[in-house]
């Protein structure tokens, strides 16, 4: 967006009859990524628009979030399961310390039977993102549980400009429908989606991942000015291939795809219903959001095969059911002077979690034994304050303050585990925007984060598992962060930034392989490094590179090291989109996942993981086009995830420590035929 772009944008935001949607489509004419100066308030933080979302070549629906510079969506388990995260030098599991929302519903989950912030995307309908809004570190108030590594919101379309109906058919047993539209609906708009999806995968023993997903809503007004009420139902089930041992492969006894507990697997349903509302003058904006959602997760897996129980093997089942409500709000008082301007905003945002969930010894997905059952009642409060003043047209400042509290109430079936626990915390934040001077922008920012810890282990006095004495974790763990950025658009069509950050947290959440659950460790420190650009070579032709480095260290003195495991290093991607004027277009991405320290020490570390999409489409007429989306075309044998821990395989005498991981599916084709009306 240049600045000749302003006085369009304005008029499209106020004009009575703007649609959301329009508007970008309107002003994004000259790329597929928005230009943030003037706009960000660090170097990290951008939008990426339905344009660019539409271009990428997704093997899962969680893969939409690697549009945000520097972030890594892999899996390690069957396709309905949560995917894995890095960002930032994490190794973030499967959401924590990476705040993701879908229309301003929280899809981190706390206190989940598998792992703290569980972040299941598999509800996600691709064609209905409008856009996806991403930001990194602990700088804005407005974010609060999960966001001190990042924070991606996807934001859906109230109205499709036309509707779009589609089948997809491609190797290992996938197959995809999609019908969705907006129609006329008294004052407002009806939008409607329904997708059906099948997905074997390269696995011996088939994923055989079925979902069944629809969106209903209804909006009237605008962006700004208006309203929505949706309806969300997800249904899917699977089996999976978790991760396997390496000497296995090495030896022959397993191939790449085989698995070794057949039962594994899982089903997960959500529903929601959420409403927004917007009001928008010359001095003042509200926002409201609420909604309720119900989650329901049937989780079986087994990582460690006969290692605890030889007889049975190590199974186990990790249910969670629950129902999240909460509501969202805030008020913006806007002041213009001679000089500049500024923004004042006060916020509140409420959320409770009625959750049951527990943790099971299973054979075969039948119950063996039980390890411990749980009713959490987990609740939470933050209010914030923001200011965003624009001093003089080279000098701009976001001070922002948040308060949290936390209420944990935890009913076990072992009365000892039981209890309440309450904790508070102030998250200050200061950003100092300079510029721009010749299209350039420089960042300074610093601010204070957090992340909530699983509720039982607020209570928990014995360990369910051995009987021992447990010690209880902090409720809410801060972190602190310090960013320097800088934002470039001198060249005419290149975008860039560049931001060096420092990211220290009380305790660190790592992922224990043989549990499957997440712990409190020891404090860490992170330093990194950020590159992102996007250059629109031609009218026809733009490029992508992202370039991130960290190095993640946990403070204090320990004989095992201070390597975190699973700790991401360096990752890069390259992306070439061609969008010619005839009926050819098409994309290709390269993705580099580099190695990890796997144990403290750094004596055992993954190897890297290259991989290789595509995708071309053919417009056949002005409503119709045919598409071939291309996954690992260069057929790499790399690992998705890799682990590093004690197991033992039926037969073996004595536990191993190994890795263990889980392989990138096979090179495979999809072919989708897509129809406008």
């Amino acid at each position: 967006m240049t600045p000749r772009h302003l006085p369009l944008l304005l008029a499209a935001l106020f004009s009575p009859a703007a649609h959301a949607d329009d508007i970008f489509q309107r002003v994004l004419v000259d790329g597929s990524r928005l230009n943030q100066l003037g706009v960000a308030d660090s170097a990290n933080a951008g939008s990426v628009t339905q344009q660019q979302l539409d271009a990428r070549t997704s093997y899962r629906p969680g893969e939409l979030l690697e549009a945000v510079p520097g972030l890594i969506v892999s899996q390690h388990s069957g396709e309905g399961k949560a995917n894995q995260f890095y960002l930032r030098g994490f190794n973030l599991d499967h959401g924590t310390d990476l705040r993701t929302t879908v229309d301003e519903m929280p899809v981190n989950q706390r206190s989940h039977g598998h792992g703290q912030g569980w972040t299941d995307l598999n509800f996600l309908i691709p064609e209905l993102a409008m856009r996806l809004d991403y930001k990194k570190g602990p700088y804005s108030a407005a974010q609060g549980d999960f966001s001190s590594a990042g924070a991606a919101s996807v934001v859906y379309a109230n109205r499709l400009t036309q509707g779009v109906a589609s089948a997809g058919v491609g190797q290992n047993g996938f197959r995809r429908a999609l019908l969705a539209d907006s129609l006329d609906a008294g004052e407002g708009s009806l939008l409607y989606a329904l997708e059906a999806q099948h997905n074997d995968g390269p696995f011996t023993q088939p994923d055989r991942y079925r979902k069944r997903n629809g969106v209903l809503r209804y909006s009237e007004g605008y962006a700004n000015n208006g309203y929505n009420v949706t309806a969300m139902a997800y249904d899917a089930s699977w089996n999976a291939t978790d991760q396997i041992p390496l000497r296995a492969v090495r030896d022959g006894t397993l191939g790449r795809f085989d698995a070794i507990d057949a039962s594994d697997g899982g089903k997960a349903q959500r529903y929601s219903l959420s409403g927004a509302w917007r009001q928008t003058t010359d001095d003042v904006s509200s926002r409201v959001s609420a909604y309720v959602i119900a989650n329901r997760l049937a989780l079986f897996s087994n990582f460690t095969y006969a290692l605890d129980d030889p007889d049975n093997g190590d199974q186990f089942a990790q249910p969670d059911r629950r129902v999240t409500s909460g509501l969202d709000a805030s008020h913006t008082w806007h002041r213009h002077t001679d000089r500049g301007s500024s923004d004042t905003t006060i916020g509140v945002q409420l959320q409770n979690d009625n959750i049951r969930n527990g943790l099971y010894n299973t054979r075969q997905r039948q119950i063996v034994s039980t390890t411990r059952q749980d009713h959490i009642v987990e609740s939470s409060i933050g209010v914030y304050g923001e200011n965003s003043t624009r001093w003089s047209r080279s000098l701009r400042t976001v001070a922002g303050l948040r308060a949290d509290a936390y209420r944990f109430d935890v009913r076990s079936d072992r009365p000892e585990n039981s209890g309440t626990a309450s904790d508070h915390l102030f998250s200050p934040s200061l950003s100092v925007i300079a510029g721009p001077w010749r299209d350039t922008e420089a960042y300074v920012n610093i601010g204070n984060g957090f992340h909530s810890n699983d509720a039982r282990g607020t209570t928990i006095a014995l360990d369910p598992k051995t009987g021992e004495a447990a010690d209880k974790v902090t409720p809410l763990v801060r972190s602190r962060a310090l960013e320097l950025g800088l934002r470039s658009a001198a060249i005419a069509g290149l975008q860039t930034s560049l931001s060096l950050y420092r990211l220290d947290f009380d305790s660190e959440l790592l992922f224990i392989g043989d549990a499957g659950a997440t712990e409190a460790g020891r404090p860490s420190r992170r330093y990194g490094i950020e590159f992102s650009s996007y250059y629109k070579a031609a009218s026809w032709l733009s490029l992508d590179l992202d370039l991130a480095y960290a190095r993640a260290r946990s403070r204090g003195s320990d004989p095992e090291g201070d390597f975190i495991p699973g700790a991401i290093e360096g990752v890069a991607q390259l992306a070439m989109t061609v969008t010619p004027a005839g009926p050819w277009s098409g994309s290709l991405r390269l993705r580099y996942f580099g190695p990890r320290p796997l144990i403290e020490d750094n004596s055992v570390r993954s190897a890297a993981s290259v991989g290789l999409n595509g995708r071309i489409a053919y417009q056949i007429d002005k409503t119709l086009r045919v598409e071939v989306e291309g996954y690992n075309l260069a057929n790499r044998r790399d690992s998705a995830i890799d682990y590093y821990y004690a197991s033992r395989l039926p037969g073996e005498a004595q536990p191993v420590d190994d890795i263990h991981f889980h392989p990138v599916e096979s090179r495979s084709l999809r072919l989708t035929l897509v129809k406008n009306f």
